[in-house]
């Protein structure tokens, strides 16, 4: 983690600072469980991220006159999905 970086909103609240710092003590290998086939059968890999899209957007790269792009950044947040929902109109 990034020190420089400010928390995401999403952060764990955790001290990362005091687990950074901790040594592990040979101790506390002694309370971990030994791991067995079966535990390893029960494994679930989770990839995680967004679920694929049935329609998915591709990217492009388009040109326009700036005062064009102004004039829809004025009309707020969403004004891109907003230029691709009227350019999908004109099928």
């Amino acid at each position: 983690m990034n020190a420089n970086k400010p928390a995401s909103r999403r952060s764990l609240k955790s001290d990362l600072a005091r687990v950074d710092a901790h040594k592990v003590k040979a101790s506390e290998y002694e309370e971990l469980p030994e791991l067995t086939e079966e535990m390893l059968g029960r494994a679930k890999i989770n990839k995680g991220g967004r679920p694929f899209s049935k329609n998915p957007r591709k990217l492009i790269s388009l040109r326009l006159p700036a005062d064009v792009i102004e004039r829809w950044k004025a009309s707020g947040p969403g004004w891109q999905t907003r230029m691709a929902d009227r350019l999908s109109k004109l099928r």
